[in-house]
């Protein structure tokens, strides 16, 4: 008979290694990638009309959600690089001395690559306001951050200040936290008016997705200066 103690051994293994893989933000970016692509790629399945004559409606869906438009094949090419990029930040502050700084520049670089198809995809999907900011601000913070070398000081960027190429990815974030904001309260109305309580999803998931990947961007801030400024996550 499987003792307690050997059932409970590999969900303690499994625990062990979820919070290795969130030591860093890699941890936290590649959780919030994954959340909003699982969530998302449900509710596409979800919403398929599965029938006993549609046997091929999933596979459609399927194709749709990744590559149904050139805006999605754009998004779906950038969450691969951001899962690339969140893989470089994890590998690089998952070593003994964390973070180590060339992988961590890595992980800058890839996540500008992802910022730039993020915006394209964005643009193609019928978003300019939201390609300017997550995508284009992004991409600038973080290939700023890639070729910065902290401690360098920054033309007419006070010292004192945290560090501009950080907060630019911060703040790219705001619009669309925002905008996510009105459509759950638009949901929110709807659900109330008595809608499928699955209108919640989609907007739920997105802010669950933008607090991982802040928690991600606060992380970095002071990397690689000598008394690193630890801003408050709470």
């Amino acid at each position: 008979m499987v003792s307690a103690r050997a059932m409970l051994l590999p969900l303690a293994h499994l625990v062990s290694a979820l919070r290795a893989r969130l030591k860093g933000p890699g941890g936290y970016y590649n959780s919030g990638n994954a959340l909003g692509l699982i969530v998302g790629f449900a509710i596409q399945i979800a919403a398929a009309p599965v029938g006993f004559y549609e046997e091929g409606a999933v596979t459609a869906a399927v194709m749709d959600y990744f590559a149904g438009s050139h805006g999605t094949v754009a998004l779906t090419l950038a969450t691969l690089v951001f899962f690339c990029g969140g893989e470089a930040y994890h590998r690089a502050w998952a070593r003994p001395d964390a973070p180590d700084p060339a992988l961590n520049r890595l992980g800058d670089f890839l996540s500008g690559i992802g910022a730039i198809g993020l915006g394209v995809a964005l643009l193609l999907l019928g978003e300019p306001l939201l390609a300017a900011t997550s995508g284009l601000l992004h991409a600038l913070g973080k290939f700023g951050s890639t070729f910065h070398r902290p401690g360098t000081p920054v033309p007419m960027w006070p010292a004192g200040w945290p560090d501009p190429f950080r907060s630019a990815v911060l703040a790219s974030r705001l619009p669309a936290m925002l905008a996510t904001t009105v459509a759950l309260g638009w949901a929110l109305l709807e659900v109330w008016s008595g809608g499928p309580f699955t209108a919640l999803a989609m907007p739920l998931t997105l802010l669950g997705c933008y607090l991982l990947w802040t928690k991600a961007d606060l992380l970095l801030f002071g990397v690689g200066t000598k008394a690193p400024r630890q801003i408050s996550t709470c």
